[in-house]
């Protein structure tokens, strides 16, 4: 059984407290791994060491190295490729050829784009009489990052490339949950020599580790991915100190079916954006809107679709749908269903626990559910659930499918089917979300804002937007 430390000051470190924390395998319930368990004085370490990294060598790298750097690192991560497919597939629950195809080739996409982007990148030039004004951008300083259990690597390069390119250091905390795959980037970003303190890591619990990284004093900005509830403690503690700060956050997305609709690719790209990573995934289309006509033809053939999707061996390639995260989480979308037929749903496929041979009897598996009948407005259909639930609702009008989708508290993301190109204009304007998209789901292309509205979240990533969150603009004026 392996032991992940966390990785301060180039030198992977034991907690501070010596107590470590147990890691299971979701899928058996199997304790896999020992997870440092961090506390104050290990943030405080990692803080001290990432502000010292700032005055040093990396302070004064040029844009051409810091690009040269994050490349290596995403050779690097391709390198270990096969090990990091296992690792992340294990430590989440998600099937390998899900992680072989999105997870570990996107952490290193990720890299890739941002060296590229911070090498192209340009600054304003604003002459006037007399004098001549340019833009030069330069690091926030010593960035928090904390990111969720749902898509680890994934997610946490998100963060780190353009956090680095752009000559910031580094606190890292990622999910107590899934935390292997960071501790294997550690072992990468150390292995391509990048300076001491510049990237650190630090495991554990969010009231041990979370909290202390950000209200720390020296920490300039947060970049938080994960729950709406915890997003608002995270602005709380870091406005007192006015950081920077990026709130990714929940979302409860409607994928809205009009009669007019390529029929099969679009029961199959709805499902898709229903049930990908076993619904874990804060941008799946939960809610599905459904114009009357199209209704029951819709949800016979939804149903088969999903009924094809079938619980077990994360390990075995031909799985193509795992375990949720953890027995908590299970529980959790259980009683999401048991309230979904009090408020009066029809479970229509799923809606259990499937029976699943040892060692995987003991895992948090679920069955991909769908339920008909539900009030739009109902708890089930409005709050986030984050797993495999779908609910299916009819409308009549484009105003009334607006309507139903943007009534719920979130606005993160949602899908329009249609083949008619001015609909899918109105719509998809109308929505009141910071993502789109039309007759298809999750097409990303990394230079494109990433972010939502009302409560899923404040600023944007991406691109540009992220060159510009982990950076600071400052403007010189020079009088001719």
């Amino acid at each position: 059984m392996k032991e992940f430390l966390h990785y301060i000051d180039g030198r992977f470190a034991a907690p501070a407290t010596g107590e470590f924390f147990d890691n299971p395998n979701p899928a058996t319930g199997a304790i896999h791994a020992r997870v440092a368990r961090g506390s104050s004085a290990d943030i405080d370490a990692a803080v001290a060491a990432a502000k010292r990294a700032l005055a040093g060598p990396w302070g004064s790298t040029s844009t051409r190295e810091r690009a040269d750097y994050v490349d290596a690192i995403a050779d690097a991560i391709e390198a270990r490729m096969d090990e990091l497919v296992e690792l992340e597939s294990a430590d989440t629950g998600k099937p390998v050829g899900l992680a072989r195809s999105v997870d570990i080739p996107r952490a290193v996409s990720n890299f890739r784009f941002f060296a590229g982007a911070v090498r192209h990148s340009e600054n304003g030039c604003h002459p006037m009489e007399g004098a001549l004004n340019y833009t030069i951008r330069r690091p926030v300083g010593v960035m928090g990052l904390i990111t969720p259990w749902n898509l680890p690597l994934y997610l946490l390069t998100w963060k780190v490339a353009p956090a680095l390119a752009m000559g910031n250091t580094i606190v890292a905390k990622p999910s107590e949950v899934t935390p292997l795959s960071a501790g294997v980037l550690a072992e990468i970003i150390d292995s391509v020599g990048l300076p001491p303190g510049v990237f650190n890591l630090v495991h554990g619990f969010g009231g041990e580790v979370g909290e202390p990284l950000v209200s720390h004093q020296d920490v300039g900005g947060i970049s938080f991915t994960g729950g709406t509830a915890t997003g608002a403690r995270v602005a709380s503690a870091a406005s007192s100190s006015f950081k920077k700060l990026s709130l990714e956050l929940g979302g409860k997305n409607s994928s809205v079916v009009f009669a007019d609709c390529d029929f099969e690719k679009t029961v199959e790209g709805v499902a898709r954006a229903g049930f990908a990573n076993q619904g874990q995934v804060c941008l799946c289309g939960s809610r599905i809107l459904v114009e009357r006509p199209l209704l029951e033809r819709f949800t016979k053939a939804l149903v088969e679709k999903v009924s094809e999707l079938r619980p077990g061996n994360p390990a075995d390639p031909t799985t193509n749908f795992g375990s949720l995260v953890s027995r908590p989480h299970q529980e959790k979308v259980e009683s999401y269903v048991a309230l979904g037929i009090e408020e009066g749903g029809e479970i229509l496929t799923g809606g259990a626990r499937p029976a699943l041979e040892a060692p995987f009897d003991e895992g948090a598996f679920f069955q991909p559910t769908v339920i008909g009948g539900l009030a739009h407005d109902s708890r089930t259909a409005t709050e986030e659930i984050f797993g495999p639930v779908v609910t299916i609702h009819p409308f009549d009008t484009e105003a009334e499918a607006v309507a139903i989708a943007n009534e719920v508290r979130y606005g993160l993301a949602g899908s329009v089917w249609t083949s008619d190109l001015g609909k899918a204009h109105r719509v998809s304007a109308q929505l009141e979300t910071g993502m789109v998209w039309v007759n298809t789901w999750l097409l990303r292309d990394l230079r494109v804002p990433f972010g939502g509205v009302k409560d899923s979240g404040v600023g944007r990533e991406g691109g540009k937007y992220s060159l510009e969150f982990f950076s600071e603009s400052r403007n010189i004026c020079i009088k001719l």
